[in-house]
């Protein structure tokens, strides 16, 4: 939580950098959904990813944990950033990844596919 402030300082705090994911990833445990269709999804995605399509979000969000950030990813961070506000009104520390996966690709990260 220290870190939070320092993470979105300069922000609406709906969003976070790459490197930024990756730090709530490693020091917080956050989790990564990507909310992009299955078919999407499967043709690839950031590894530790979870699909959860944003049409079905709201109806899934009880499913994510309340004690760890949740990571919004969808193609170019759009669709997940309207997301963001869908999760906090249930209580849950959401932000979305700026750029979603092409930002992240654009990193040098890699996509796992899924099978």
């Amino acid at each position: 939580m220290l870190l939070w402030p320092t993470l979105t300082k300069g922000r609406s705090g709906n969003a976070v950098s790459v490197q930024e994911a990756i730090q709530l990833a490693n020091q917080r445990q956050a989790i990564f959904v990507d909310v992009r269709t299955p078919e999407q999804y499967k043709a690839g995605s950031i590894a530790q990813a979870r699909n959860i399509p944003a049409a079905e979000l709201a109806a899934k969000a009880a499913a994510l944990p309340k004690n760890k950030p949740v990571i919004l990813v969808c193609d170019q961070g759009r669709e997940s950033a309207r997301a963001v506000a869908a999760l906090r009104k249930q209580g849950l520390e959401a932000v979305s990844l700026e750029g979603g996966l092409r930002g992240w690709t654009q990193g040098g990260l890699p996509l796992g596919k899924k099978a």
